[in-house]
């Protein structure tokens, strides 16, 4: 790529992210529904555990929103920001032999010094510091409520990691077995409805944005000048 090329990208960047930080409009959703013939018709080629957690997710909260081959995406389904059930099987042995095959997604903010403490607690926490959002995936929506739920345990500092997988173990065990297991049932602390992003801080050098900034104002001319033309 040309240096021209590189300054007019960065320009386009720099741009995006002014507009989705004052205006909004960064995550895009739909309200709409698939038809569950197409979605009947993708999930019927998938193997048996992808095919169960997307007929169960289906049974809970209607057909998805998005559904193409790969997976199947629900968007503010109950207690989630996005569920995303996918045709691909991770294979994960904690706490038992499973495979990971649904994504439950919710607006969190995890301090980055317990982004260590998390890794080792549960390999399937998903933490996007960036977009302010932390996600859970397993075989079932069980078992990632239980997982979220434990993962606030341990960035309010009620366990460390230890603590947190055996007590994993004991809520997803009464589950199982139909004992009462509240962490299985749902998110016992409240979520912001609205996400936050967490856009850092500027570090690059300030000739390359100064550049940037000019190319941005050359684009902003030349779009003036062509709207003028037009009319």
């Amino acid at each position: 790529m040309e240096q021209e090329e590189k300054l007019k990208t960065a320009a386009i960047a720099m741009r995006s992210d002014f507009k989705v930080q004052s205006v909004g409009g960064a995550e895009k959703t739909t309200k709409a529904f698939e038809s569950m013939e197409s979605v009947n018709a993708i999930v019927n080629d998938w193997n048996a555990m992808s095919k169960k957690s997307a007929n169960l997710t289906i049974e809970q909260y209607g057909p998805p929103n998005e559904a193409i081959p790969s997976r199947l995406i629900w968007y503010n389904n109950g207690p989630w920001k996005r569920t995303i059930v996918y045709q691909d099987e991770i294979p994960h042995d904690f706490p038992q032999p499973h495979t990971d095959v649904i994504e439950n997604v919710i607006n969190y903010k995890v301090p980055p010094e317990k982004l260590s403490e998390l890794a080792k607690f549960d390999g399937s926490i998903i933490v996007e510091k960036t977009r302010g959002e932390v996600s859970s995936r397993c075989d079932i929506e069980a078992a990632n409520f239980t997982a979220l739920n434990v993962m606030h345990d341990i960035v309010t500092e009620k366990l460390n990691s230890e603590e947190a997988r055996d007590l994993l173990c004991e809520v997803m065990s009464a589950y199982m077995l139909n004992r009462p297991a509240p962490y299985a049932e749902k998110l016992q602390f409240d979520v912001p409805t609205e996400g936050k992003f967490d856009t850092d801080i500027v570090m690059i050098a300030d000739e390359m944005v100064e550049q940037a900034r000019e190319k941005i104002n050359d684009m902003v001319d030349s779009n003036n000048s062509q709207s003028t033309n037009y009319h």
